[in-house]
């Protein structure tokens, strides 16, 4: 009974358990692993004769007793499955265009389109013309099959690749058409120099030279530029992080509590001279900030900071496409900018008030010290701190004309000021130098003589040109006469015309108030609209009356203008 349950169980597993290892296999296969796993004793290898590492645990490369404990340690099955591996197309592998131009079929086949007679469409899917009687009937004209297309199964990759079905070829063909017309340029201009030099109009020499520069294509293979390594195979230029022939930023100042250098980036950003006192303009490297915030350079970047600001707010403006626009339209921003600052302050003392403590002249001069330190010496000159300032004037000083030496002022002499150069009183006279010193100081004055002119002795007149002064002069009085009576009437008939309009402007003033007060009176949704009228600028007779008939409140007799 018990063979038989044990034959019965044998035909059910198939299988018999692994023997139990003894002690001395058990320590050598332990020696064993401790070998590879050290490196001293080749790898495992399993059925398709890959390595295993040693370090995997047994529990994982081992394969179950209760599988096939014949089969020998393998990773076989950690690695992808050929079942269960989806299978994409390859990479030259897309959908064929065209048509099959190998075949040529003269007979209508059944199932095929009945309109042009090809087998791989219906004759609702057909793009040919529709003819009249269809291949069917006519059975001449079939057209050829189209390429009968394979079903792309493609992966990720493959589904996004924009070069995807590109055909190389179709680029070769675009080279080679480029190949010839470079040579028929070559043939023809080879043609044409032999013709010159055939007609003598080219020496031997000149073609010479001409042909070395046949060849558009060049590359600099001999330059040797400072800070650049070319090679002339790749044809790449690669440039170099530092010019050699340049000093480096680190051996500027050899100080090493000086400017920090980042050697990573080669980037120095402050003045190495900062602590020798030096001029920032005159050395030869005032670090990378120097650069980055000197000359236009502050001002390229507000103009563009403006620029995507304005950009931002509606403006259509670029820095680049158009800078003429993007500087004018940022001058005219800050201009208005600084007047809208300037209103703001002058609205903000307007009504809080405080204008004086803003003009009020610095604390120096109110409280007669300072807090900057001067030291002096024995003899009251400056050592360290700076020097009393000179008092300045708001006129301009030390401005020598005319060839003068000194200025206007500088020589005084019985109540009147001069020039101490020549001795002259006169200003703004030229300079005479020691011939003026020498007149100026003599008893004579200088310009007497000039300054008495001759008087011409006037000669007697005759009886005749005695009388006709006279009648000139009564002719001169009556016209005076004349127009001293026709100037009175014409003033007064203006000042009556101008009673009249002023009058008439009274009267229209009257009215205009009477019809602003019954407007006032009415509803507002009712009073009609005064835009239509005709607005021309107010006479002087207009402002008159305005004038007279507005009310002032500060007048104590306004109550009784009413009445």
């Amino acid at each position: 009974m018990t063979e038989e349950n044990s034959v019965s169980s044998e035909g059910i597993v198939g299988l018999d358990e692994p023997k139990k290892m003894t002690r001395e296999d058990w320590r050598k296969k332990k020696e064993l692993e401790e070998q590879r796993k050290l490196g001293n004793a080749p790898a495992e290898v399993d059925e398709e004769g890959k390595d295993i590492n040693p370090h995997i645990p047994q529990y994982i490369s081992s394969v179950p007793w209760y599988i096939d404990p014949s089969k020998r340690p393998t990773l076989k099955h950690q690695r992808p499955q050929d079942e269960k591996h989806m299978q994409y197309s390859a990479i030259g592998d897309w959908y064929k265009r065209g048509v099959q131009e190998t075949d040529v079929v003269t007979k209508f086949r059944k199932g095929a389109c009945e309109n042009c007679g090809a087998m791989t469409h219906k004759k609702k899917d057909c793009l040919e013309r529709p003819r009249k009687v269809g291949a069917r009937y006519t059975g001449t004209s079939i057209a050829p099959d189209e390429h009968s297309q394979v079903q792309l199964s493609l992966d990720y990759d493959g589904k996004r690749d924009r070069w995807n079905g590109y055909d190389p070829e179709e680029h070769q063909r675009i080279v080679e058409e480029y190949a010839k017309v470079d040579l028929a340029k070559r043939t023809l201009k080879a043609q044409k120099l032999q013709d010159e030099l055939a007609s003598g109009k080219l020496d031997q020499s000149e073609r010479e030279h001409d042909s070395e520069g046949e060849d558009e294509d060049k590359y600099a293979d001999d330059i040797d530029m400072p800070g650049q390594n070319f090679d002339s195979k790749r044809r790449i230029t690669v440039r170099n992080l530092r010019i050699r022939e340049d000093t480096a930023k680190y051996l500027r100042n050899l100080d090493p509590n000086s400017a920090y250098y980042d050697p990573k980036t080669r980037a120095m950003r402050e003045n190495p001279y900062s602590s020798t006192g030096m001029n920032p303009d005159e050395v030869g490297y005032a670090g990378d900030n120097f650069v980055r915030y000197s000359g236009d350079t502050i001002t390229m970047a507000q103009t563009q900071l403006f620029a995507w600001e304005a950009y931002e707010r509606g403006s259509e403006v670029h820095l680049q496409a158009d800078p003429t626009k993007l500087e004018l339209l940022h001058r005219s921003f800050k201009v208005k900018k600084e007047d809208f600052k300037e209103e703001q302050r002058e609205s903000i003392l307007e009504k809080y008030g405080g204008e004086e403590f803003l003009d009020a002249p610095p604390r120096e001069l109110l409280l007669a010290q300072t807090e900057d330190y001067t030291e002096y010496s024995r003899h009251g000159a400056v050592l360290k701190g700076l020097e009393k300032a000179i008092a300045r004037s708001k006129y301009e000083e030390d401005v020598l004309i005319n060839n003068h030496t000194c200025i206007w002022g500088s020589y005084w002499k019985d109540g009147c000021w001069g020039y101490k150069c020549c001795h002259s009183m006169v200003k703004q006279s030229y300079c005479t130098g020691e011939v003026g010193i020498g007149i100026n100081n003599s008893d004579r004055a200088p310009f007497e003589g000039a300054l008495t002119e001759p008087q011409e002795e006037e000669q007697p007149k005759s009886l005749l040109e005695m009388h006709r002064d006279k009648i000139k002069e009564k002719k001169k009085k009556k016209k005076s006469k004349k127009n001293k009576k026709h100037g009175s009437n014409s003033d007064s008939e203006d000042e009556e015309k101008k009673k009249e309009k002023l009058k008439r402007a009274l009267e229209a003033e009257d009215r205009w108030v009477k019809h602003i007060e019954a407007i006032m009176q009415l509803d507002e949704r009712k009073r009609p609209y005064s835009s239509l009228q005709e607005v021309k600028a107010p006479t002087e007779e207009e402002m008159e009356a305005f004038r007279m008939k507005r009310s002032r409140p500060d007048d104590p007799m306004a109550s009784f203008l009413g009445e």
